[in-house]
């Protein structure tokens, strides 16, 4: 039997294309996987994503997850259909209705079941127990996923990492957008726990005491209506500029004074490695995975979460003093590699071998014992076996 690469379905609601942090995440771990030749398909809802997957040999399987009571059945019926067509060793789930779905097709058909814990602050997050490994994006959300029960045997870190995926262009070729300065620039959702109305708050405070500065908001969200209408009501609301949702953030990023991540709540932050790589001076909230993002304040300034005058004493320190400014400017990038995508990939493969190993291992008990009727389909079936399931490459 000839080898081959562990074959692994990711799993997601959608693959669009306008920001959401879960999907991004998902491209950068394929990013990674494909450096890897790991046999990869995606299957979700279509998206903006998907000429990309395909640019990129990723097959991809239409799949409509969603939440009505009626289409939850017909989503589980399809779903087992594109698993027996793919044949995966590993369906690796990044949101809780694909685990729902993923977990009701293993009835009837065996692979290893992965887990990725992108959002802890949302409480349906609790789902991701039912895998059989359940892989946190920072240290504190595997705390936190403990906290609420999840077996400390099934948790795995892995952090996340932007530098090489597929989704971002090319950092050398953006050219610093023409923004008004010295200018303050965040990229993210525009709802509350993206902290955009503390950063609002906290921008006035900084205006009152320096003169001239800008604040630029970028990115889309549910509440950004209620966060223009705040900063319409401010004094300086001519210096407060909504951008909108931008595909390539770098050209904001450097021309950026300072970037700022006022977030309440956020897991990791993948914005901010991206910062990094642009040079940024960081202010974030201390709070979540953020410190771990931000090998815990070397590479950028943190702030208590919801401490408007912290944040704002913050951004006049960094405004106020340009050696301070200097000095976290030059700390974005050092040991920024570790943050590579096949960093990310490798240590997600030792999670799945784990899984293909455990496999093995209860399929070789079976078959001492002359019991073979539960073992695993991906163990059994006739034209490879997962026995010779590996990389075309050591893990480095």
């Amino acid at each position: 039997m000839s080898e081959r690469p562990i074959r692994v379905l990711h799993l997601l609601n959608s693959v669009t294309d306008v920001g959401c942090g879960i999907v991004n995440a998902a491209l950068d771990i394929i990013s990674g996987q494909i450096l890897q030749s790991l046999d990869v398909a995606v299957c979700s809802n279509p998206g903006g994503f998907v000429s990309l997957l395909k640019q990129n040999g990723i097959r991809h399987f239409p799949l409509d997850q969603g939440r009505r009571v009626v289409n939850l059945p017909r989503a589980t019926i399809a779903l087992r259909q594109i698993i027996k067509q793919f044949q995966p060793d590993i369906v690796h789930c990044h949101m809780m209705t694909g685990m729902v779905l993923a977990r009701a097709v293993r009835i009837t058909t065996r692979f290893g079941l992965v887990a990725h814990v992108h959002n802890v602050h949302q409480r349906s997050s609790n789902l991701m127990r039912l895998a059989d490994r359940v892989v946190a994006v920072s240290n504190a959300v595997m705390s936190d996923m403990a906290a609420r029960g999840v077996p400390r045997r099934k948790l795995r870190v892995v952090h996340n990492g932007t530098l090489g995926s597929l989704r971002l262009l090319d950092l050398a070729t953006a050219e610093p957008k023409n923004l008004s300065q010295p200018a303050i620039v965040t990229v993210g959702g525009m709802n509350h726990r993206k902290g955009i109305a503390e950063l609002i708050s906290a921008f006035e405070q900084v205006s009152e005491r320096i003169p001239g500065p800008h604040l630029y908001l970028v990115g889309n969200g549910p509440n950004r209506l209620e966060f223009e209408t705040q900063a319409a009501a401010s004094r300086f609301a001519s210096n407060i500029h909504f951008e909108g949702f931008q595909a390539n953030p770098f050209p904001y990023m450097k021309a950026a004074h300072t970037f700022v991540l006022a977030s309440r709540r956020d897991s990791f932050g993948l914005v901010l490695t991206e910062a990094r790589q642009c040079d940024c001076a960081i202010i974030a909230t201390n709070v979540d995975g953020i410190p771990e993002a931000l090998d815990g304040g070397k590479a950028g300034l943190l702030v208590p979460p919801q401490d408007i005058p912290a944040l704002a004493n913050a951004i006049i320190g960094l405004l106020e003093t340009p050696a301070e400014h200097a000095r976290l400017k030059s700390r974005a990038k050092v040991g920024l590699e570790r943050f590579g995508v096949e960093r990310m990939a490798s240590q997600i493969t030792d999670i799945y071998r784990e899984l293909i190993d455990a496999s093995l291992g209860r399929k070789q008990v079976l078959e001492e014992t002359g019991d073979i009727s539960h073992t695993p389909m991906s163990l059994t079936r006739n034209d490879e076996c997962t026995s010779t399931c590996t990389l075309s490459g050591e893990l480095r």
